[in-house]
C-alpha cells in the first residue's frame, strides 16, 4: 500500500534545456542492469558522451607530514630519499591530496523503500550516490559514504585509492533494514565528526518535520562545507496520483487509514507544496545547492547538478588562493 502523507512537489523538477547532456538514459532501462557498478558506470559514460568535457585545472597541495607506507598506499607517494636514509618506506601525505573530498549522505530509512513502479526511492538514491562516487573518482577526487537511518549506519572516509570504489559499491549494494527517519541526528555527527571542508551531498526524501532540518544543516554550514541537497521522491507521491479509495499505511509507523484520494488530494498537496516551499528556503538561506528529482528523472542529470558545484568550487578555490598561492595552472 502507498505510504500515508508521502508526496512531493507538485511538478517534477526541471533543468535548463539548453545545457542539458544530449543523451539521456531512461531509469526504466538503466534499472535492468543488475550490478549497482555497471548500472553507475553506464549513467557516467551517458553523460560523458553528451557534454563537451573540459579540462579541469588542478591546485597545489601543501605538504603535511610522513607516514609509513601501508598496502594500498599509491606508490607514486613514497620517498625514495628518505627509504635511502631510513631503509623504511614512507609516503607524503598532503593536506588536501585531491581536488576535492566529498561525502555521499545516503537516507536509507522505511520511507525510502516506497515504489510506485519497479524500483524505491532507496535503489534510485543508492544507484544515484554509486553514479556520482564513479564519476568523482574518474576525476581523481576523494569519495566517502554516510548511510544512515535513524542513525548513522554505515561510514566510509573519503579516499582515492585502489580498491576504495569496490569499497563503497559495496556498502552501497546492501539492502537497508529501513528504520524511522531522523535526519537531526545523524546530520549532527557528521557536523562533529567531518573536519576538513570539503562537498557533502545529501540524498533523501526529506520526509521530517521542516523545523527539524535547519539546525543540522546551519551546523554542516559552519563548518564550511559546501552542499547539495537532492531531495528524492517517487512520481506517485508528488501528484498524489491515486484515483480509488484504498488502506493507506504510513511505511515507517505502520499506521493505516481508509482515505478517498480524490476528497483527500487538494489537502494533501496544499500541505506538501508547503513543507516543500520551507525545506527549499532553509536551503537557500544557507547558500546550498537544492534540486528536487523523481526517481523517473534520469540519473544524467544529477551528474550535471555535481558538476556545476564542483567547477563553481574550482573557480572559488582559484580566486581565493591568488598569485604564488596554489592558483590554477
Amino acid at each position: 500500500m502507498p505510504p500515508l502523507g508521502r508526496s512531493r512537489h507538485p511538478a517534477s523538477p526541471t533543468r535548463d534545456h539548453a545545457s542539458r547532456p544530449g543523451s539521456l538514459i531512461d531509469p526504466q532501462t538503466l534499472f535492468r542492469i543488475k550490478s549497482l557498478q555497471l548500472r553507475a558506470r553506464a549513467a557516467v559514460e551517458g553523460f560523458i558522451k553528451g557534454i563537451h568535457r573540459s579540462p579541469y585545472h588542478g591546485f597545489s597541495v601543501e605538504f603535511s607530514e610522513y607516514r609509513q607506507y601501508t598496502p594500498g598506499d599509491d606508490p607514486r607517494y613514497l620517498d625514495w630519499r628518505l627509504f635511502a636514509r631510513s631503509d623504511r618506506y614512507y609516503v607524503k601525505r598532503f593536506e588536501d591530496e585531491t581536488n576535492l573530498r566529498c561525502h555521499l549522505v545516503v537516507d536509507a530509512s522505511r520511507s525510502m523503500s516506497y515504489r510506485s513502479g519497479a524500483y524505491s526511492k532507496s535503489e534510485y538514491a543508492r544507484t544515484a550516490a554509486a553514479t556520482i562516487a564513479y564519476f568523482l573518482t574518474l576525476q581523481r577526487d576523494a569519495v566517502g559514504l554516510v548511510a544512515f537511518e535513524d542513525r548513522i549506519t554505515d561510514y566510509l572516509p573519503p579516499r582515492h585509492r585502489p580498491g576504495h570504489l569496490r569499497r563503497l559499491m559495496g556498502m552501497l549494494d546492501r539492502e537497508p533494514q529501513g528504520r524511522a527517519t531522523d535526519l537531526a541526528g545523524p546530520l549532527d555527527q557528521i557536523a562533529a565528526t567531518v573536519n576538513k571542508r570539503g562537498l557533502v551531498i545529501l540524498i533523501s526524501d526529506l520526509l521530517a518535520p521542516a523545523d527539524a532540518l535547519r539546525t543540522p544543516l546551519a551546523r554542516l554550514h559552519s563548518r564550511g562545507h559546501e552542499v547539495i541537497v537532492l531531495r528524492v521522491l517517487d512520481p506517485a507521491e508528488v501528484g498524489f496520483t491515486f484515483d480509488t479509495p484504498a488502506m493507506f499505511q504510513d511505511v515507517e509507523t505502520g499506521r493505516e487509514l481508509y482515505i478517498d484520494p480524490a476528497a483527500a488530494r487538494a489537502g494533501y498537496l496544499e500541505r506538501f507544496a508547503a513543507h516543500a516551499a520551507e525545506i527549499e528556503r532553509i536551503c537557500t538561506d544557507l547558500g546550498f545547492v537544492f534540486q528536487p528529482i523523481t526517481t523517473d528523472s534520469p540519473l544524467e542529470l544529477v551528474l550535471f547538478d555535481v558538476l556545476k558545484a564542483r567547477m563553481r568550487r574550482a573557480g572559488g578555490l582559484a580566486r581565493r588562493a591568488g598569485p604564488g598561492r596554489g592558483a590554477a595552472r
